[in-house]
């Protein structure tokens, strides 16, 4: 990622401007057995707490790199209970990035974050059929399957 990704421009902006960067050698001590580093790049989205909220392991291409951090940082607020933060950054994925291999997971999210700051089930049901529209052999898919009956 050091050859193609890392130097990108947008990337480098989306990092400076989203995130704390820290780059760790896979076998820093006690850090790679805290977090069970056990291949290279390893990225890891942390809360100001430290608190792990998503990970990808192996190389991404600028264009899914980005999006994947969004996830990430989405799913931090999420886990908090902030969703007015994560949907801005989960909507972000869904209008910039529709062909990304995070969009569909994405999708799920914001259905799931809407419900539940809404406590209206047809969110979860548009979001499936929304999956099964545009994402059916996702894994998404399938776990949304159940929100068809709503």
């Amino acid at each position: 990622m050091d050859a193609v990704t890392y130097p990108n421009p947008s990337v480098a902006e989306f990092i400076e401007e989203n995130m704390v960067p820290l780059r760790l050698a896979f076998n820093s001590e006690p850090e790679s057995i805290v977090f069970k580093l056990r291949w290279t790049p390893t990225l890891i989205t942390l809360d100001a707490e430290g608190e792990e909220h998503h990970r990808t392991v192996g190389f991404l291409p600028p264009e899914e790199l980005i999006p994947s951090l969004l996830l990430g940082i989405a799913k931090a607020h999420f886990d908090r209970d902030q969703f007015s933060e994560a949907l801005s950054r989960l909507d972000k994925i869904l209008a910039d990035y529709p062909k990304s291999a995070s969009t569909p997971e994405a999708v799920y999210l914001a259905g799931v974050a809407r419900y539940k700051s809404t406590h209206d089930p047809k969110f979860l049901k548009e979001a499936y059929e929304r999956l099964q529209a545009e994402y059916p052999s996702s894994e998404w898919t399938t776990r949304a399957y159940p929100y068809r009956l709503l």
